[in-house]
C-alpha cells in the first residue's frame, strides 16, 4: 500500500476508470451501511448498473474484489440486491487512524491554477451591510479553500467609487454639509456619507410626492457626474475627500470581519478602458449608435434584449466599467480563472457581460464563472434601504459580541482574565456569526437570527468552538495522567462509537475536494458539525483517558488528535479562529 491516503471512495471511483474504461466516473452512491446488515459503507449500484448495462452482481463483485485488493485484504464486502457492502476488519480501522495521523491526510493538491477571487466590491456611497458580510464571508472562505487544494489566489475587490449613486452623496453633502467632517461629528467615515446619501434619496422622494416637473437634485447629480468625468478639480477633490472617509471606515470593519484582499481595484482607474473598448466595438461593427448618440449592443437573438454601454451623454454604466475590468485583470495577471462573487439579482447582467465579451473575441471568456448567491433575509423579511431595515455590518458584529458576553462568558468563563474574557467574546461573536452564514449553501436565502447563531446546542460555530476546547482539555489530562506509547496497535479491538469517529474523520478529504470542486463552503461547514457531533457522542459513552489503560487511552488519544486537527482546518477554511480554553 502507498503512503498516499486513498479511501475506499477514491478506490472505488478507480476501479470504474480500471475495469470498464469509463472516463470520466460518474457520480458513486455511496450510504453508511443501514443497522440490519452488516458492514460499514455501502455503494449503490443500480444507477450504475444502468450506465454499465451490466448485472448489478457482476459489477459490485469486481468493484468489491479491486478494492480488497488494493488495501491488501483490510476490508471485506458483500453483495445484498444492489448494494455492494464492504465491512472493515479492526485492522482496516487502525490503517485508517494512521493515516489521519500523517500530515500528508491534509495536503490535497489538485493541478496549480492561478485564480482570481473577487469579492465584496461595494460603493462608496455607504456602510457595508449583511448583504456585504454574506458576499464577504463567501469569498474569503472560497479563496481559503481553493489555496488549500493547491491553486495561487488572487484576493481581488473592486471598489465602485464613482458613477450616479456616488455623486447622490456629494451633492447632499455639498448643499447641506456645512464643511462637517466624520471627526467633527465623531461618526465612522462610512455612515457618515451614507447618511449624505441618505438625505439624498429623502429629498429626492419628496419632489416625486409633490410631483415636480424637474426633479432638481437628480439633475444636480448628474451635472455633477458630467463635472466628474470631464476632470473638474473642485468636484475631484470633494470626490477624494469623501471616498477617503469611506475608505477609512470600509478598512475598520473588514479588520472587524478579519476580511483581507490582494488587490484592490477602483472603478474609477478602469472606467476609460470601458470605454475606449466599446468606441473599438462601435468601429467594428459590433455596437450600434442611437440617434442621441448612446452606443448598444443588440444581442435579442440570443435571448436578451438591447443593451446600454455608453450614455448618450457619454458617460459609462457598470457594464463598461466590468467589460474594461475583466480584459484589464486578464491583460495584467494573466490569471486561469476569474470567479465573481456577487448575488442573484445580478445573474443577468453576468449573463450580458460574458456575452459581450464573446461579441469581441476574446477567447478567455469560457474562464470567467459567476457564483450567485442568494439574498439575506430578517425574520420580518427582505432588507430594503428605503424601509430603513438594512442592518450595517458594523452594528451586527456589535451586537453578536454582545450576544456572545450575555449568552456565554457570564455563565462559563469566570476564571479568565477580563482582557482574556473580552478577546474571547470577539472570537465565540464573530465565530457564530461566520458559521450562521456560511453552513448554509450560497445558493440559498439565509433568514439571519443573531439569538440562533449562538447555542450550544444547535448547528452553531459556538458548538464546535466548545467541541474543540474540550478536546484540548482531554489532551491536557491525558498528559498528566498517561505516558505516550510508540507502540499501540496490537490487537486493538473498536466499538461502535471508535468506529464511527474514525470513518466521519476519513471523509475529510473528500469533502475539501467537493467543496473545492463546487465552490461551496457549507460542505466544509455542514461536515465539521457532524464531526463535532459524532465526537461528543463518543465522549458521553466512552472513558477517552484512562491511567489503568494506558494502550487504550494511547488509541483515543489518537482519535481525540486527529478529530481537533480536523475541526480546527475546517473552521480556519472558514475563517473562524479556535479557543483552547472556553
Amino acid at each position: 500500500m502507498n503512503d498516499h491516503f486513498q479511501s475506499i471512495e477514491e478506490i472505488a471511483k478507480e476501479s470504474i476508470s480500471v475495469l470498464y474504461k469509463l472516463k470520466p466516473c460518474p457520480e458513486l452512491d455511496f450510504q453508511y451501511t443501514k443497522k440490519e446488515y452488516p458492514g460499514d459503507l455501502t455503494l449503490i449500484l443500480f444507477s450504475l448498473s444502468r450506465k454499465l448495462k451490466k448485472p448489478v452482481e457482476k459489477i459490485g463483485e469486481n468493484i468489491g474484489n479491486y478494492v480488497q485488493n488494493q488495501l491488501e485484504g483490510l476490508i471485506q464486502f458483500s453483495i445484498i440486491k444492489g448494494f455492494l457492502n464492504f465491512i472493515f476488519k479492526d485492522s482496516y480501522y487502525i490503517h485508517l487512524l494512521q493515516k489521519m495521523l500523517n500530515t500528508n491526510f491534509y495536503h490535497i493538491k489538485f493541478p496549480s491554477k492561478k485564480i482570481m477571487v473577487e469579492y465584496s466590491s461595494p460603493n462608496t456611497n455607504k456602510p457595508l451591510h449583511l448583504g456585504h458580510v454574506r458576499n464577504s464571508l463567501i469569498g474569503s472562505s472560497i479563496a481559503r479553500i481553493l489555496k488549500m487544494v493547491g491553486h495561487k489566489i488572487i484576493k481581488v475587490q473592486i471598489i465602485n467609487d464613482r458613477g450616479i449613486h456616488i455623486c447622490k452623496s456629494m451633492i447632499a453633502w455639498k448643499k447641506f454639509g456645512k464643511e462637517e467632517t466624520p471627526d467633527s461629528i465623531k461618526m465612522k467615515g462610512d455612515h457618515f456619507v451614507g447618511k449624505y446619501y441618505s438625505l439624498f434619496d429623502k429629498i429626492y422622494r419628496e419632489e416625486i410626492k409633490n410631483k415636480k416637473e424637474e426633479i432638481s437634485i437628480l439633475n444636480e447629480a448628474r451635472e455633477l457626474l458630467k463635472k466628474w468625468e470631464c476632470g473638474d478639480p473642485i468636484t475631484r477633490d470633494i470626490w477624494k475627500k469623501m471616498n477617503k472617509w469611506v475608505y477609512s471606515g470600509f478598512e475598520e470593519t473588514y479588520r472587524k470581519l478579519e476580511i483581507s484582499f490582494d488587490e484592490i481595484e477602483y472603478e474609477s482607474n478602469v472606467y476609460e478602458i470601458g470605454k475606449k473598448i466599446i468606441k473599438k466595438g462601435l468601429e467594428k461593427g459590433i455596437f450600434f449608435q442611437k440617434k442621441d448618440g448612446s452606443i448598444w449592443i443588440d444581442l435579442i437573438q440570443e435571448g436578451f434584449d438591447q443593451k446600454l454601454l455608453l450614455r448618450s451623454d457619454q458617460t459609462s454604466v457598470y457594464m463598461t466599467q466590468d467589460i474594461g475590468t475583466a480584459v484589464e485583470r486578464f491583460k495584467k495577471y494573466n490569471i486561469d480563472q476569474l470567479i465573481y462573487i456577487v448575488g442573484k439579482e445580478q445573474d443577468y447582467h453576468f449573463q450580458i457581460l460574458f456575452s459581450i465579451l464573446k461579441h469581441l473575441g476574446y477567447i478567455w471568456v469560457n474562464k470567467l464563472f459567476h457564483l450567485s448567491y442568494e439574498m439575506v433575509y430578517l425574520p420580518s423579511g427582505k432588507m430594503k434601504s428605503r424601509e430603513g431595515n438594512v442592518i450595517d455590518a458594523d452594528s451586527l458584529i456589535l451586537e453578536m459580541y454582545s450576544l456572545a458576553r450575555k449568552n456565554f462568558l457570564k455563565k462559563y468563563s469566570k476564571s479568565k482574565e477580563e482582557g482574556e474574557q473580552e478577546k474571547s467574546a470577539e472570537i465565540i461573536g464573530l465565530g457564530a456569526l461566520k458559521y450562521y452564514f456560511l453552513k448554509i449553501d450560497p445558493r440559498k436565502k439565509i433568514i439571519f437570527h443573531p439569538e440562533k447563531s449562538i447555542d450550544f446546542k444547535g448547528k452553531t460555530g459556538t458548538y464546535i468552538q466548545y467541541t474543540y476546547s474540550r478536546i484540548r482539555s482531554l489532551e491536557q489530562k491525558f498528559f498528566d495522567l498517561c505516558s505516550l506509547l510508540n507502540s499501540c496497535w496490537s490487537n486493538i479491538k473498536f466499538d461502535i462509537y471508535e468506529k464511527n469517529m474514525i470513518k466521519i474523520l476519513q471523509k475529510y478529504p473528500l469533502i475539501l475536494k467537493k467543496s473545492a470542486i463546487t465552490l461551496n463552503p457549507s460542505l466544509i461547514a455542514n461536515y465539521i458539525y457532524e464531526v463535532s457531533k459524532t465526537f461528543n457522542l463518543l465522549y458521553q459513552n466512552k472513558k477517552l483517558i484512562d491511567p489503568f489503560n494506558v494502550i487504550h487511552s494511547n488509541i483515543c488519544m489518537n482519535i481525540i488528535h486527529v478529530t481537533g486537527n480536523v475541526l480546527k482546518s475546517g473552521m480556519n477554511l472558514l475563517g473562524i479562529k479556535m479557543l483552547d480554553r472556553m
